[in-house]
């Protein structure tokens, strides 16, 4: 096939031209005609000419030099993570990352890997993933994990539609504890499957018969850990499932979701080796049950054996994936986080359960002194009294907001801002990056910022 030769949008007398769709000017008139239109302007007619074809005022071009003291000084205006104490969590945490991810990660066979749909040529990526799925499993307490998600937020979702399909109901119970971002992801995910949301409150939970599930976090969005056993039964009770999302970290030292009878855990593995990155992109965490594994959404790596009986990895279950089953399938997700489930796989191997262990307890340790301090300045208050995990929130005595642009005049990074929850409220984390001088630095600054 022949194509056109493209020209540049808005050059070619107004009228659009591709860059990206080799058609013949014979196939496009065959095109246009199956329309019942005369050219492919009219396809965007309804878009105002003036977004259509916008003026661009851009600068005068740069040399190779000037561009890249450019964008250094940009790049300046920012205050790295790793600058100066930082107690900003609500879903991305400044852990620790052993110096061995990196490098393995960054091996070309790991790094530009693709889709592992040729087992025969991808079998350390195979190995990876299994080896992934199986700490998975040990880390909730869960029968059978998948391939990795795409996060946190995306994983949750997947979870509510597959409770949807397991109970056949279309009606989401979501704990008002819960990350409003994770939130709004399950509100977009089920409104276009017509899958009724609601908001209820853990504390006075009261689901009928047509609830598919209850969508909780563990611990919640607000650091807090709630009584997730009582909750899994009130679930239980209506045939409804169980969908927690859950910080891997803190499995260090909590009971696992496995243990409290969960159905389908989910969380996000930004935790376990990975940057923060401006928030992304992540890794995200699925595990279940292993009677709801054909429901499950993404891909599974399995071990096996070839004729030879030497061991072989293969992908065991695939075929819910669009690409596949179209309008029958489980999922919308064609891919996978394989190099951060690689990291993820890394971090967890060189930890070993007591590093983990020592990790969640530094984190609740430094945390609980955190709040201790705080509590004692004069208008400051701990607003919610239950167990805490590494997040805990603070009432201020003024808008969070002033007093994080106070905090960052000493370069430490403040909590987020929960003012549409908790009237100055504020939500702090506290890692086990954080040091003992770091905390104190924080506190002596919170007593002269009201």
């Amino acid at each position: 096939m022949t194509a056109t030769r493209p020209n540049t949008p808005g050059t070619n007398d107004g009228h659009f031209q591709s860059h990206y769709i080799p058609n013949t000017t014979d196939e496009q008139t065959e095109m246009l005609a199956a329309l019942g239109i005369d050219s492919i302007d009219q396809l965007f007619a309804d878009i105002p000419d003036e977004f259509r074809n916008p003026t661009l005022n851009l600068p005068a071009p740069l040399s190779e030099l000037e561009i890249q003291r450019e964008l250094g000084g940009m790049a300046a205006k920012n205050r790295p993570l790793g600058s100066g104490p930082s107690f900003l969590g609500a879903g991305s945490y400044d852990h620790f990352i052993p110096a061995i991810i990196k490098p393995l990660i960054t091996r070309g066979e790991f790094l530009t890997a693709y889709t592992p749909y040729q087992a025969e040529a991808s079998q350390g990526t195979l190995q990876v993933i299994y080896e992934f799925q199986t700490l998975i499993c040990n880390l909730y307490g869960m029968e059978v994990a998948n391939a990795g998600m795409y996060d946190g937020a995306t994983s949750l979702a997947e979870a509510a539609l597959m409770a949807c399909r397991v109970t056949k109901r279309e009606k989401v119970a979501l704990a008002d504890s819960i990350s409003p971002a994770y939130t709004d992801v399950i509100r977009t995910y089920c409104q276009s499957q017509d899958i009724a949301v609601e908001t209820v409150n853990p504390s006075s939970l009261n689901l009928d018969a047509e609830t598919a599930c209850i969508v909780l976090q563990y611990p919640n969005y607000f650091g807090y850990i709630e009584d997730l056993q009582k909750l899994v039964d009130s679930a239980h009770a209506q045939g409804a499932l169980a969908v927690v999302s859950t910080d891997p970290t803190a499995m260090g030292m909590f009971q696992t979701p496995g243990h409290y009878g969960v159905d389908i855990v989910t969380g996000d593995g930004q935790p376990l080796g990975i940057p923060s990155s401006y928030g992304g992109p992540y890794v995200g965490l699925f595990a279940t049950k292993q009677e709801y594994i054909r429901q499950m959404p993404s891909r599974l790596s399995g071990r096996t054996v070839d004729k030879n009986g030497k061991t072989g990895y293969v992908l065991t279950l695939q075929t819910r994936e669009q690409h596949i089953r179209r309008e029958r399938a489980t999922s919308n997700i064609c891919t996978n986080e394989a190099l951060y489930a690689l990291a993820a796989t890394v971090y967890l191997a060189a930890m070993g359960k007591q590093g983990l262990r020592q990790v969640a307890e530094l984190c609740y340790h430094k945390a609980h002194y955190a709040a201790a301090e705080i509590g004692k300045l004069p208008g400051f208050s701990m607003p919610i009294d239950a167990p805490f995990f590494q997040e805990f929130v603070v009432q201020c005595p003024a808008p969070p907001a002033e007093i994080n642009k106070k905090l960052m005049e000493r370069n430490i990074l403040g909590g987020l801002d929960l003012g549409r929850q908790i009237p100055n409220g504020m939500l702090l984390c506290v890692t086990e990056m954080s040091s003992r001088k770091d905390i104190d630095s924080l506190v002596a600054a919170l007593s002269e910022s009201k």
